[in-house]
């Protein structure tokens, strides 16, 4: 599944694989990442981080992280 893999890459990864990954991939494919992210899969840091890289955060605004829920 490509598009785990890229999260943990977006996630644990350092200046040199955000520009491998944005290169390789472009930036749609990184934004459909975040678009699908499961719970779990960013820290705080990088959910911030990506949102903001890719343009998606508005006025000092990034959505929140997804977030398990229990029926």
């Amino acid at each position: 599944m490509p598009e785990h893999v890229l999260a943990q890459a977006m996630n644990i990864g350092d200046y040199h694989d955000v520009l491998l990954m944005r290169s390789r991939f472009g930036d749609d494919a990184l934004r459909n990442v975040l678009a699908h992210a499961a719970a779990g899969q960013f820290n705080a840091r990088s959910w911030h981080y990506w949102h903001y890289m890719l343009g998606l955060a508005e006025n000092d605004h990034v959505p929140p992280l997804p977030t398990r829920r229990f029926s």
